[in-house]
């Protein structure tokens, strides 16, 4: 439907998103609250709006504009606040009136295509006519490129950062060759430069499009865990994406290779090809793990035994000789990679490195990719460790990593744990802050799946051969012998785990449809039974599921525990974003890296520590919902407090149900999955090894105990496409030549 009316007042607008709050008079006088993406709207302006009418719980009824078509002002008062909004320098309510008394009804007219005329008004000479002229022809002018982008079916968020970027040149610019928007603009992808092209009549085989397109599929196989792709899989996933021939995508990567625009390189006896950025962090990784491969300056071996031999004295520990071994090398070494299972041991290597470091007069940093882990490394070692970006100092005032080659890390030995989670961008950041001297000791299991983020560094690392690795294999301590351990091991050995048909420390309960599972994973997660070994499943149950989508998908089983464990209250205030519906005590999940979020320690906005970023996988609880200010508190689980605005809520996402990809480098008392059939590609042994090893107290599954043997069976490992191990072995040979 259609509303007409003179804009009063501007409540609320975000300059970045257009978002607007205005308060309308209609043509009768009542005045409405109309909101929606509405930038050029100013006050005293006549405008017509396309929408609809909707009730918001808090405000009542408002007007959802999905358009906006400015109006002449109806009469001399109108016409008279319209020019003294503010809208036009150098224009106030006085000036206002002389130039409307002077024009009447023709003042737009004279303004638009007479703007001399303005020093026949009194008071207003040559200088100040042409700023008032030049400001409202530049508003007329914005009004008229961003009318004109939304022909090409550009957003009005996007007309703003076009405008922004190219102001009245915009439209020359898209004609020309709208692809190099992805580039120059940020937020413009390519799906959003194809449809402005599509919509410009650019040719489908266009060359622009066709290179733009290789360059996409690239940036989509980085977001799927690859560094870079064999050339003939990546052009057959362009030319897929683009509807094109082969041919003629084989062309277009030509251009981009020889231009230097992507990366082309042998791996491993195969031609790949690289986005340049990936291709020099890879690279830049290999060489920066070289040059610390070297046995430090400061090191008495003697002593290094000595106090081995003294701390199992005193701490009663007697260390199996694979774990005296990575001990030893890790003192010795310039960097080593320390890896094994759940219970082999890890944790009480990491205590004898570290007490001997100390008696060394050696300094050193801990550290893991999430907050989560480094709590959990903070816990087991009694030592504080930070998330890398922390340790990083990431922020400070600028969206990079203050910690680099110019300002390096002041530490003897640094020691990262769950290294599986680290991806390349994140090596690269960690090893340009690390200087040759400084040894660097990596601790993590390369079953578990790999990042997130683009890479396989651990994995790498270990397939290279060029660095030395500590495989622990055994389960050493008594207390270790836990079924949950046992199991792991076994899932890992490709052999079915040990199940009890009761609760234990790893139970199964068989139910026989996915409906039926549904209502059993509801009932255990609000204590209606005590299957669990926990009095507050909310606190202390996960539930982590292999797939996002179908009934036992995370999706559908986040909306149907936050109905049953946090259903909507009169004191609780809400929010709803696209499909979810955020509410104050909601468990949420930051669900990508977000370096400009600033956050607060314990205090939530006063005092204490201050700090930037919040990264992908961290958990946390809404706090508090405030309309008025149109923003979400979260307190996230390592006591840090973000104030999100309503336009990012897109960052989070329920997390009730989490999938086990999300849980890496997490530890939950208690692990929930419901497992009943699914693709082979999703569920395979090492997902299942991963839900597995999150669980410190009890793993309970709900389903059929077939799926559980199926996953067990399937071995299948996602292939990623990475230069690391390449890089490495190249280094290495060629330092062996030299």
């Amino acid at each position: 439907m259609k509303l007409s009316g003179t804009v009063k007042t501007i409540i609320y607008r975000s300059e970045e998103t257009g978002f607007t709050v205005l308060e309308l008079a209609d043509e009768t006088g009542e005045e409405i609250t109309a909101v929606g993406a509405l930038p050029l709207a100013s006050v005293g302006e006549r405008v017509e709006l396309t929408g609809a009418w909707t009730e918001h719980r808090a405000y009542g009824r408002q007007f959802k504009a999905e358009a906006c078509r400015t109006l002449a002002p109806a009469t001399l008062e109108a016409l008279i606040s319209y020019l003294s909004s503010g809208l036009i320098k150098g224009v106030g309510e006085s000036t206002a009136r002389l130039i409307v008394d002077t024009f009447g009804m023709d003042t737009l007219s004279v303004l638009e295509n007479e703007p001399g005329r303005l020093r026949e008004v009194y008071g207003i000479g040559a200088s100040k006519a042409g700023t008032i002229a030049a400001s409202y022809l530049s508003q007329i002018g914005m009004r008229d490129v961003m009318l004109a982008l939304s022909e090409y079916g550009v957003s009005v968020a996007q007309a703003m950062k076009l405008y922004k970027r190219y102001g009245d040149n915009c439209i020359s610019y898209i004609r020309d060759n709208p692809y190099r928007l992805i580039e120059e603009v940020e937020g413009i992808g390519f799906k959003t430069a194809d449809k402005i092209a599509m919509n410009a009549g650019l040719e489908a085989d266009s060359p622009y499009r066709l290179r733009a397109g290789v360059r996409y599929a690239l940036q989509w196989a980085r977001q799927e865990g690859h560094t870079a792709l064999p050339r003939e899989k990546l052009t057959e996933v362009a030319a897929e994406l683009l509807g094109a021939q082969l041919r003629p995508v084989e062309r277009a990567l030509e251009d981009l290779i020889i231009n230097s625009q992507l990366a082309y390189k042998l791996v491993d006896g195969v031609d790949t090809v690289f986005l340049p950025d990936m291709f020099f962090m890879e690279s830049e990784c290999a060489r920066r793990l070289s040059q610390l491969n070297r046995p430090p300056a400061r090191c008495d071996y003697s002593l290094i035994d000595m106090q081995i031999d003294f701390l199992q004295k005193s701490l009663g520990v007697s260390l199996h000789p694979q774990q005296r071994a990575a001990v030893y090398a890790a003192l010795t070494s310039g960097a080593l990679v320390v890896t094994g299972g759940p219970g082999t041991g890890k944790t009480t290597i990491l205590e004898f490195i570290i007490k001997i470091t100390e008696q060394m007069g050696l300094s050193y940093e801990l550290c893991a990719p999430t907050g989560r882990a480094a709590k959990r490394m903070t816990e087991a070692t009694g030592t504080e460790a930070r998330t890398v970006h922390r340790l990083l100092e990431y922020g400070y005032g600028q969206e990079t990593f203050s910690r680099n080659e110019e300002y390096p890390l002041d530490a003897d030995m640094v020691i990262v744990d769950e290294m599986s989670m680290v991806d390349v961008p994140l090596m690269h950041a960690l090893l340009k802050a690390i200087t040759p001297g400084t040894r660097l000791i990596m601790v993590g299991d390369a079953d578990q799946l790999p990042s997130v983020g683009a890479g396989n560094v651990l994995r790498d690392i270990i397939a290279s051969e060029t660095l030395p690795v500590i495989r622990l294999t055994e389960v050493f301590r008594q207390s270790e012998r836990s079924l949950i351990v046992e199991n792991a091991h076994r899932i890992n050995r490709g052999a079915p785990p040990v199940i009890e048909a009761d609760s234990g420390e790893f139970g199964f309960e068989y139910v026989e449809n996915k409906d039926e599972v549904l209502r059993r994973v509801i009932a255990l997660c609000m204590g209606r039974t005590n299957k669990l070994g926990t009095r507050d499943p909310l606190k202390d149950v996960q539930v982590l599921a292999p797939m996002k989508k179908g009934t036992l998908g995370v999706y559908n089983l986040n909306a149907k525990l936050q109905a049953a464990l946090n259903p909507p209250e009169h004191k609780k205030r809400e929010r709803k974003y696209g499909e979810t519906v955020f509410r104050e005590g909601d468990k949420v999940m930051q669900i990508k890296n977000n370096y400009r979020i600033e956050w607060a320690r314990k205090s939530c906005g006063s005092g204490g520590e201050m700090g930037q970023g919040v990264f992908n996988g961290d958990l946390g609880t809404v706090l508090r919902i405030d309309s008025d200010e149109q923003t979400l508190q979260v307190l996230f689980d390592d006591e840090r407090c973000a104030v999100y605005e309503f336009s990012m809520l897109e960052e989070l996402e329920l997390a009730y149900c989490i999938s086990i990809h999300k849980s890496q480098g997490s530890e939950f008392p208690v692990v929930l999955m419901p497992l009943v059939d699914g693709p082979p590609q999703l569920l395979t042994r090492n997902l299942l090894y991963t839900a597995v090893t999150r669980a410190r107290k009890q793993v309970y599954i709900v389903g059929h105990e077939s799926c559980i043997l199926s996953m067990v069976r399937n071995s299948q490992v996602k292939k990623r496409y990475s230069g690391l191990k390449s890089f490495l072995k190249e280094l290495n040979a060629l330092g062996a030549v030299l």
